[in-house]
């Protein structure tokens, strides 16, 4: 079930481009998310399948938390000084948190089910729905990322790159 693909490197040197990595991760997580129906009903609940669940699980219970936090208490306030015009954006993209939170919650539940053998399948229409909640919010943030890159000073994508590399450290 793994989908391997080249992997860019970035660093907290590269604060934006540490949120687009942090968007491959995402988009990776949702490709393995998508083919999980299928592949349980035709190959039942083995231990590979266990151990993508579980990384699964591992990212958007604590990587993905942290990415909004990076988002939301960093990159945005900083970018909205320079591009005041994506407060618009940038208020529909935080109440996309919010519903992708509530999305994986439900999802994260038959999920973990899954890895106590308490179920043999995943809600179809609950995949859906967060993928889709993934793929329009990632449509919708990414071209903020880029306005960042144009706006945003050396000092400042340092200063918020450490920031968000010592939320990291505090988590672990």
């Amino acid at each position: 079930m793994q989908i391997l693909e080249p992997q860019k490197f970035a660093s907290w040197n590269e604060p934006i481009e540490m949120l687009y990595a942090c968007h491959g991760k995402v988009k990776r997580f949702c490709r393995q998310l998508t083919i999980l129906p299928d592949y349980l009903a035709k190959n039942g609940c083995n231990q590979a399948v266990k151990n993508d669940v579980q990384q699964i699980l591992n990212y958007f219970n604590q990587s993905a938390p942290l990415h909004h936090d990076d988002e939301e208490k960093d990159f945005f306030p900083l970018l909205v000084k320079y591009v005041p015009e994506a407060q618009k954006d940038i208020d529909e993209l935080e109440r996309q948190h919010v519903t992708l939170h509530d999305s994986w919650t439900k999802l994260s539940e038959q999920l973990q089910a899954l890895l106590k053998d308490e179920r043999e399948n995943i809600d179809v229409e609950l995949i859906n729905h967060f993928v889709s909640g993934y793929d329009k919010h990632i449509a919708l943030e990414e071209p903020l990322f880029e306005l960042g890159k144009q706006h945003l000073s050396e000092s400042e994508l340092r200063e918020i790159g450490d920031i968000m590399s010592a939320r990291r450290r505090v988590q672990s």
